[in-house]
């Protein structure tokens, strides 16, 4: 495993989007931090500066509001981060579960589990998504505590996106797992009675942490871009909360006064998604033996 990890690391692509996601990371765990040295509170209102232009206290200008513009981008890259990261994670530990189940299992589970599977890949996923993000949280019997938050749209987005979201990490896994049942270290653990639980875990489940993190790594890439659609049509990332996607929705009025409202956010997310696609090009390519080089 330590050897596979140093191909990956000798990628360049993996070293170059790695590096800037981590970079990116820091950034915006560090926006406290930055806007303290600033001496700037990032959710301040001030009229009287509004569209102000690039200067020494605010270093990316000001937004429609006289915000800081970027703490703004940090404070919406911590969002949109999040949502990307924790989406991703949960839909690959259900698709994951969907997986390797369907797979050790087969049969009648197999044929249910990925029939089931074919029905949500047919979902016109982007309607759909719109469609339940605009339910009304309080009409679904959940606590005042949760739905009158400023977070419940932050929680609503990463459980809508990983209930849609497994269906690649799921047919991965199965197939993966259709092809090590069969191998003999398999066959001894069952021969030496290892219940099926432990030999779905110790046994299998290691085997498959390469299609695992590619796949994982290439789906936060996906659900921040579809956070940030889902924010510019409104029923995503909710204000007073900032994200990258309703910075976008933010500036449409604005964009023929003040384009770089609209420039940072949209940079940002290209750049991320990016960044999360080559590293799971080069992940792909330095743990999967059929990618490698001769």
């Amino acid at each position: 495993m330590s050897a596979n990890w140093h191909r990956a690391l000798a990628e360049k692509r993996v070293r170059f989007a790695g590096g800037l996601l981590l970079a990116l990371a820091f950034a915006v765990l560090a926006a406290p931090l930055i806007a303290a040295l600033l001496g700037i509170d990032p959710s301040a209102v001030d009229l009287r500066q509004r569209f102000a232009g690039i200067s020494l206290i605010h270093p990316l200008g000001t937004d429609e509001l006289g915000r800081d513009m970027l703490l703004r981008l940090l404070e919406g890259g911590r969002v949109s981060l999040l949502v990307g990261l924790v989406a991703a994670l949960a839909a690959a530990i259900f698709g994951t579960a969907i997986g390797l189940a369907a797979g050790f299992y087969g049969a009648r589970l197999d044929a249910f589990l990925m029939r089931t599977t074919d029905g949500v890949i047919a979902l016109p996923l982007l309607p759909l998504l719109v469609v339940l993000a605009a339910i009304d949280l309080n009409k679904l019997g959940l606590p005042a505590s949760v739905t009158d938050s400023e977070a419940a749209s932050l929680y609503r987005i990463i459980v809508l996106v990983a209930l849609v979201g497994w269906t690649t990490v799921a047919r991965l896994v199965r197939g993966a797992t259709l092809s090590l049942v069969r191998r003999d270290f398999v066959r001894a653990a069952e021969a030496l009675g290892a219940r099926p639980l432990r030999i779905m875990l110790v046994h299998i489940l290691p085997n498959l942490a390469t299609p695992i993190i590619v796949a994982t790594s290439l789906a936060v890439g996906e659900i921040i871009l579809l956070e940030s659609v889902l924010s510019f049509l409104g029923v995503g990332i909710e204000p007073p909360l900032a994200s990258w996607g309703n910075m976008l929705t933010g500036a449409e009025e604005t964009i023929a006064l003040a384009p770089s409202l609209a420039f940072y956010p949209g940079v940002l997310i290209f750049l991320t998604v990016i960044c999360c696609n080559l590293l799971g090009d080069g992940l792909q390519s330095a743990l999967d033996p059929r990618q490698r080089r001769a």
